[in-house]
């Protein structure tokens, strides 16, 4: 069986651990049966060791309850910059075992990622809410602007999550909880209604800022991604990827000074236009 799902962007600024957005980048699995264990893959992670430790072969394993299966995995997300890689894996794998519908999958997918959201986005595709009630993930949809595009700069630098999750106060003020509600109540308005979107709408006070020291130049790229013309700007995710929110007359534009941009901070990366994808896991 084969299965494929697209990259994802979390948070989208204030919406921390709760939104993500399916983005047309995708990872391929296909699994079939066999005598002993194989595993070959392709594209992002390629480099990585073909063994039954590989993410992928875990998940296959977690379904199946064996591993006599031949797993071929083909990737465009790259790893570790913010972009779902893991959550996306971790469904089309589950989702080529055969785990079941979507539900089954996303369940299989957000206990192995550990937080639901990423894995709502490329499940299902297009603009998500996403939390886990009573144990179990629950996950639906919001609308997005049709005009919308993202331009994603991605730089050539690994941030594992777990390490931009120490970054993180363990406490944060009342204030701030409340001005991260307000500002994701206006972002999910603007992503409906790319002319009512506003820069302040991604807004953050409770990761994006303290991320920061991780990545330094991140704060001259999306205050540059803002000058270009993006309606507005945010880290993708833990980063250290950056999302810029464009229309799509904007984007080219943005996706030139993003070019710039990564060259005037020394910053080695490239930039992708990106659309939304609105499919979500495709079986077969």
């Amino acid at each position: 069986m084969r299965a494929r799902v697209p990259a994802s962007s979390a948070n989208l600024g204030p919406g921390f651990d709760t939104l993500a957005l399916a983005l047309g980048l995708y990872v391929e699995v296909e699994v079939s049966e066999a005598d002993a264990f194989s595993i070959r893959t392709e594209g992002h992670g390629a480099d990585l060791p073909e063994v039954r430790e590989h993410f992928a072969a875990r998940v296959v394993q977690r379904v199946l309850g064996h591993d006599r299966v031949a797993i071929a995995v083909r990737s465009d997300i790259p790893l570790g910059r913010g972009l779902g890689s893991s959550a996306a894996l971790a469904a089309a794998a589950a989702a080529a075992a055969g785990a079941g519908d979507r539900d089954v999958v996303l369940a299989v997918a957000a206990a192995v990622d550990g937080h639901p959201e990423n894995a709502a986005a490329s499940i299902l595709g297009g603009l998500v809410a996403a939390t886990t009630v009573d144990g179990s993930p629950v996950a639906l949809h919001h609308p997005l602007d049709p005009d919308l595009r993202f331009v994603v700069v991605v730089p050539d630098r690994h941030l594992p999550t777990k390490e931009a999750r120490a970054a993180l106060p363990a406490l944060v003020p009342h204030a701030d909880a409340a001005f991260n509600l307000g500002r994701m109540g206006i972002l999910l308005a603007g992503l409906a209604d790319a002319t009512k979107l506003v820069a302040g709408a991604t807004d953050d006070r409770l990761h994006q800022n303290q991320r920061t020291a991780l990545f330094p130049e991140a704060t001259v790229l999306l205050d540059g991604l803002r000058s270009a013309g993006a309606l507005a700007t945010s880290w993708s995710g833990a980063g250290p990827s950056l999302l810029a929110f464009c229309t799509a007359d904007t984007a080219g534009a943005v996706a030139e000074a993003g070019e710039a941009l990564l060259m005037a901070t020394s910053v080695a990366g490239q930039v992708l236009t990106l659309e939304a994808d609105h499919v979500g896991l495709v079986v077969g």
